[in-house]
């Protein structure tokens, strides 16, 4: 068989079947290292503090590799920019937010950003935006869609949609929002009565598997070594073929061997009588 697999034709097919195998693994490769997703950003960095205006730029999309960082930023809140978004969950119970404008000092046209100043557990009205000069320390968080079906005789919206609130305050906002983790002045630290500050974590730092990335890669595995196999049996078949034909061609000699010639044929019939039998005189 190791004859027949030498034969040129065998041996282009064989290189054709790595170069399929090869392009299976590599896919293989692909579907293995796509099962795995890390976050975006590791804890090490989202945790040190940056200044907004340096982080992120108004009017462009806040991606994941720079959302959930802690951003540091100064100004001032804008009055009259107060709201409730509701069904927002602290130590276990579910309340509203209180969300207000907050313009950034060095941004490029005087933008702002929403800002989470702290969490209530009934829809009361929201406390008015402190006055003066603050530092807010907080998280970046990318902004949630809008909920087209709000009741606008609602006191409260049921998202932080940097969109929507640009159209409510009309003014114009950073992308996302940030969670006040610390609010301070000249004189320290700020803590507004009737509020509860909310601290918003990382997000999940541990690796996620697709299983059924896995499952493709090893399909592709599986198609690889089919190639091979494929090959195999097409060689196989090749050398039976042959073998079959050499069976035959043996027993096609074997048969001419066995069958008596013409002048054996005259010589007996001339010794022989009418009736088969020799003559004696």
């Amino acid at each position: 068989m190791l004859k027949t697999a030498f034969k040129p034709k065998w041996i282009a097919a064989l290189l054709g079947a790595l170069i399929v195998a090869t392009g299976f693994v590599l896919l293989s490769g692909w579907q293995f290292g796509s099962s795995t997703t890390e976050p975006p950003v590791k804890a090490e960095k989202t945790e040190v503090p940056v200044p907004l205006t340096e982080h992120v730029q108004p009017g462009t999309e806040l991606l994941g590799t720079k959302a959930d960082q802690i951003v540091t930023m100064q100004g001032h809140f804008l009055p009259d920019t107060e709201i409730l978004v509701e069904k927002r969950v602290h130590e276990g119970q579910t309340g509203y937010w209180v969300i207000s404008a907050f313009a950034v000092d060095g941004a490029p046209d005087d933008e702002a950003i929403a800002v989470v100043r702290g969490w209530e557990a009934e829809p009361n009205d929201p406390p008015a935006t402190p006055e003066g000069q603050f530092t807010i320390t907080g998280r970046l968080i990318p902004p949630e869609g809008p909920v087209l079906q709000r009741d606008v005789r609602e006191p409260y919206y049921a998202a932080v949609s940097s969109a929507q609130l640009a159209n409510t305050w009309d003014l114009p906002l950073y992308s996302g929002f940030v969670s006040i983790h610390e609010l301070a002045n000249d004189a320290g630290p700020v803590t507004e009565p009737g509020l509860s500050h909310i601290f918003v974590g990382t997000q999940p730092q541990e690796a996620t598997v697709n299983w059924l990335n896995v499952f493709y890669g090893i399909e592709w595995v599986v198609f690889a070594g089919f190639a091979f196999f494929l090959w195999y049996r097409l060689v196989r078949d090749d050398y039976q073929r042959e073998l079959d034909e050499l069976a035959e061609q043996g027993a096609a000699e074997h048969r001419r061997g066995q069958e008596p010639t013409g002048q054996d044929a005259s010589e007996d019939h001339s010794s022989s009588g009418p009736h088969g039998t020799s003559q004696n005189h």
